[in-house]
């Protein structure tokens, strides 16, 4: 199992310099794990920057994966993660819905750099 984080998904859709190394776990939809909060981050961008329709693509590409719905059971998961790993909130959810599922977690955010069960990348690194 795969989750990419918000970053790596902008990433891919902008095709930029990282796009080929979340092309490898967005690939293979059955085995991704998409945060509900990801979605939330990744249709914002994208609205902000090129407008809803190309919001509701990105958004209808995420949505092939399996949605994981941000409930309190996660809510208190990502609260621990936060806390031992002083990541963010956002990050925190990431991190703890791709753990729960036993998916690793690819990214270009420097917050998660060294963290385990997560494949990173630095950003502009291509």
């Amino acid at each position: 199992m795969n989750a990419v984080d918000s970053c790596g998904w902008l990433e891919f859709l902008a095709n930029g310099p990282n796009a080929g190394f979340f092309a490898v776990p967005l690939a293979d939809a059955s085995s991704l794990v998409v945060p509900a909060i990801s979605i939330y981050e990744v249709f914002k961008r994208v609205l902000v920057q090129r407008g809803e329709g190309d919001a509701l693509q990105a958004v209808a590409l995420m949505q092939q994966g399996n949605i994981v719905d941000f409930n309190a059971g996660n809510a208190i998961s990502a609260a621990r993660v936060s806390v031992e790993s002083g990541l963010p909130m956002a990050d925190a959810i990431m991190l703890s819905v791709a753990r729960a599922h036993g998916a690793t977690l690819w990214t270009q955010d420097a917050h998660f750099d060294g963290i385990d069960g997560v494949k990173y990348v630095r950003a502009g690194s291509g």
